[in-house]
């Protein structure tokens, strides 16, 4: 199989992109992890300060304000992420299909073990608009307080070659530090919560945005039976009634089902041994539901289904053909935006060393127990964590 068009374009970023670290290699400041494996490259600029500096000039009170309710979000997703992945870590020991509750997202193929795959030109745009959003919160945040930011950028993570490319603010941590713990905390709070609010915003794009514009511009044609379940018991419902693979589902008896939201509405209003009629493509079939296994008193047809659609002819005539591989383009980032807006945001509330997360801890510790106590139990709780990452990735990998 030859290669599509996103994964040329990712390996030959990538290819710059390392040849262009490596030539610029005397600008950059590198944080070793695992050297000369794992590090971090960072390019220091003074990129976007000055907007920070105007943006929290104008809004203090509102950026404050922001922050304080940044806290309160940051620990209640640091306990929901921190949760989410003991319970997944258990599960992915002891059921060997469980997903694995943590991956690296990577932009060039499907089916790495222990990646999250995201097509590139998705990628690229995702993670440096959330990078963008996320690093100018704290930036903006920090200047809200009246703490000094030295610098902002760019930065890559490597193995070996660059992977991961993100940005960041750098406040004074000299400052930081003297400043009171509510205030240290609405800073390193402020990027996740800036991500899901970003995410908000995504979904209200797509709702009163793309939306009417799908709506206007896609037919639906019926729900589609891509395939009969399989029963060893006896045949289920559609497959006793002939039903093939390929038909698609019109209506139940005099209601049309031309959705799968209507489909499942209609079926909602049916129990189990009713006789129905199923008009498909095909014809109507007379149909007895059975009961649904996983939710006693629902019924139920035992087919796999898919939305069957088709762009409006009189749309194309009107904005051309382009238009709906647009639209459908700029869905799939949403989607995206959404999804990695909610992952890297949560992600960043893991109670783990110098994530905002693990700031954020050490921040509460300090409050609350003497230094080297704080100290010891911050290391621990992050090393848990870490384990658990490590974990997730290398069972994914092996299974």
């Amino acid at each position: 199989m030859l290669p599509n068009a996103e994964a040329i374009a990712a390996v030959v970023f990538y290819v710059i992109l390392s040849v262009v670290l490596l030539f610029e290699r005397k600008y950059l400041t590198i944080q070793k992890i695992a050297w000369p494996l794992v590090f971090v490259s960072m390019l220091r600029t003074k990129f976007g300060l000055s907007l920070m500096d105007g943006i929290a000039a104008k809004i203090p009170k509102l950026i404050r304000g922001a922050g304080y309710v940044g806290i309160v979000f940051g620990f209640l997703g640091m306990v929901l992420i921190a949760l989410s992945l003991i319970v997944g870590s258990y599960d992915l020991i002891v059921k060997p299909e469980a997903p694995a509750g943590v991956g690296i997202i990577q932009p060039f193929a499907k089916g790495i073990p222990g990646t999250v795959f995201v097509p590139f030109f998705y990628f690229i745009i995702s993670i440096f608009l959330i990078a963008t959003v996320h690093e100018f919160a704290h930036g903006a945040t920090a200047r809200a307080f009246g703490m000094k930011v030295k610098a902002s950028g760019f930065a890559f993570f490597h193995f070996v070659i660059p992977l991961i490319p993100f940005a960041f603010v750098e406040p004074d941590e000299h400052d930081i530090r003297k400043r009171p713990a509510k205030e240290q905390l609405a800073v390193f709070a402020a990027g996740p919560f800036s991500n899901i609010i970003f995410a908000s915003v995504v979904v209200l794009l797509s709702s009163f945005a793309l939306g009417p514009i799908t709506d206007s511009m896609v037919s639906f044609d019926g729900v589609k039976i891509t395939e009969l379940i399989s029963d060893s018991d006896g045949l289920l419902p559609a497959e006793a009634a002939g039903i093939k693979a390929g038909e698609i589902i019109k209506a139940i008896d005099s209601e049309e089902t031309l959705t799968i939201p209507a489909l499942s509405s209609a079926l909602e209003k049916k129990s189990p041994g009713d006789a129905i009629t199923l008009h498909t493509s095909t014809g109507a079939y007379p149909v007895t539901l059975a009961e649904n296994p996983d939710e006693k008193g629902k019924a139920y047809l035992g087919v796999y289904l898919s939305q069957e659609q088709s762009i409006k002819e009189s749309f194309t005539e009107k904005y051309g053909a382009w238009v709906p591989t647009a639209v459908f383009w700029l869905i799939g980032l949403f989607a995206w935006l959404f999804i990695l807006n909610v992952g890297i945001g949560l992600f960043n509330l893991l109670p783990l060393g110098p994530i905002d997360g693990g700031r954020m801890l050490q921040t509460a510790l300090l409050v609350y127990l003497p230094k080297e106590k704080a100290q010891a139990a911050w290391k621990h709780v992050s090393l848990f964590f870490l384990a658990l990452i490590l974990l997730n990735i290398v069972l994914a990998i092996i299974k």
